[in-house]
């Protein structure tokens, strides 16, 4: 006579009827295991790069532009530097501001404002909206065509150089502050709330 017994499964555990589901395990602060059923990523509707473009004019700080590159792969956007730029693009700070996501930015480099604007004439990047602090319309408060955006921003220090904005006034955008005593954000936060703006229309729009 046998003494071993038929163990009855735990509930959850694997059997020959088809396998337990399946999970994952993420530690908690305390270092107890969590266990969590495995779920796909919720699917996000991808914008083709030449559709969202973003120009960042004589940037100065390295780790700005980082940001803003890692930005723009989020928003699926296209980044482009116009030059001089303040910075050597080997930089470590750049490479550290976009974490290991920096290699598959590839901005595009313009030797100057000059060799861009004919592009940006011909519609080639989109409608170009510039950006300025207090200036314009609010920045909620315009259509952005789904044909095509460009996003332009100037150097950190002092911005868009006033003759481009008077040639430009109705491409002027701001976004509205709370605090009257602000003067402007920092550029990659700027980036990324127009860059997320421009998206959301876009996808409410179907």
């Amino acid at each position: 006579m046998s003494l071993d017994r038929k163990r009855t499964p735990a509930k959850g555990a694997a059997t020959r009827a088809g396998p337990a589901q399946s999970t994952s395990v993420s530690r908690c602060r305390y270092g107890k295991d969590l266990r969590v059923p495995r779920r796909p990523p919720p699917l996000v509707p991808c914008l083709t790069v030449s559709a969202l473009n973003v120009v960042l004019v004589e940037p100065e700080i390295h780790w700005n532009t980082g940001a803003v590159g890692r930005s723009c792969l989020a928003a699926g956007a296209q980044l482009h530097l116009v030059e001089p730029l303040g910075f050597s693009l080997g930089d470590k700070e750049v490479r550290r501001s976009g974490l290991d996501y920096w290699p598959r930015v590839k901005p595009r480099l313009w030797p100057s404002w000059g060799a861009l604007v004919q592009r940006l004439e011909n519609g080639e990047l989109g409608q170009p909206f510039l950006l300025a602090p207090g200036m314009g319309r609010s920045l909620f408060a315009t259509s952005f065509p789904r044909e095509g955006v460009a996003l332009v921003f100037g150097k950190e220090s002092v911005g868009l150089a006033p003759a481009l904005l008077a040639q430009h006034a109705d491409r002027v955008v701001h976004l509205p502050m709370a605090d009257p005593a602000l003067r402007s954000l920092n550029l990659s936060v700027m980036a990324g709330i127009a860059m997320f703006e421009v998206r959301r229309q876009w996808s409410a729009a179907g």
